[in-house]
């Protein structure tokens, strides 16, 4: 059986992983998942949160035999440890992800794509330090397929976003591209386009790819679902 880390995409926290957690558990796997800083209940000052703590934080929640999963935003914290030492973890999921383009931030990869799905419901605060979703669209935007349960309790928990890591730009090179990868991608997602994200993994072997009929938040949507293609991920790498 597998070790799994799970990191959370913007606005969110290790809570998002509430249902995946036991369904991979269930599976036999070792399953955690972590807040990344300024996120959930982690108290780094907003203002001070970079990308370079938010790679240490996985860097530092992974050992050798761990598969890291990257929902979202969390695509770039996973390359970046990986670049950074691609020794720490076994393999990188990008789950409905950015994968980064080398010299490009996150931002500069969302601006990349053909079709802008939530650019008008960002909501920066007035320093330009965070910014959150509207609260009347990010249902639609984020869990327009969850159970009611479930999206109540996200929303509850949606935290403001720091800028700062997103805007950075992340060189890649060698380090990353030896990690083993697998992307799983979301064929009704209102967040990163699904096309998008055939886009990004165009040239990845089709070994390496898995799609879901969800939304853009399948660990409350289809965490069995989800869970289920993770150790299938697992049991060929």
């Amino acid at each position: 059986m597998s070790d799994f880390l799970l990191v959370h995409g913007s606005c969110h926290g290790a809570w998002c992983w509430r249902d995946v957690i036991p369904a991979l558990q269930a599976l036999g796997h070792t399953t955690r998942a972590i807040d990344l800083p300024g996120a959930g209940g982690d108290t780094t000052p907003w203002a001070d949160v970079t990308l370079d703590m938010c790679r240490d934080a996985v860097l530092a929640g992974s050992s050798p035999d761990t598969i890291v999963v990257g929902h979202s935003w969390g695509g770039y914290p996973i390359s970046a440890a990986a670049e950074a030492d691609p020794g720490a973890m076994r393999a990188l999921v990008f789950l409905c992800s950015f994968i980064p383009v080398s010299g490009c931030s996150m931002i500069d990869m969302r601006k990349g794509a053909k079709r802008q799905l939530i650019a008008d419901a960002v909501q920066r605060d007035a320093n330009g330090i965070t910014y959150t979703i509207d609260p009347a669209r990010a249902a639609d935007i984020f869990y327009h397929d969850c159970p009611t349960e479930a999206v109540t309790y996200a929303m509850a928990r949606l935290s403001p976003q720091p800028i700062a890591p997103q805007n950075t730009p992340l060189n890649i090179g060698d380090n990353f591209a030896s990690v083993p990868k697998a992307a799983i991608r979301a064929e009704f997602d209102r967040t990163i386009p699904p096309e998008y994200q055939i886009e990004m993994t165009k040239d990845w072997p089709a070994t390496s790819l898995w799609d879901m009929p969800t939304s853009h938040s399948p660990f409350f949507s289809d965490p069995a679902g989800l869970a289920a293609r993770l150790d299938k991920i697992a049991a060929r790498i």
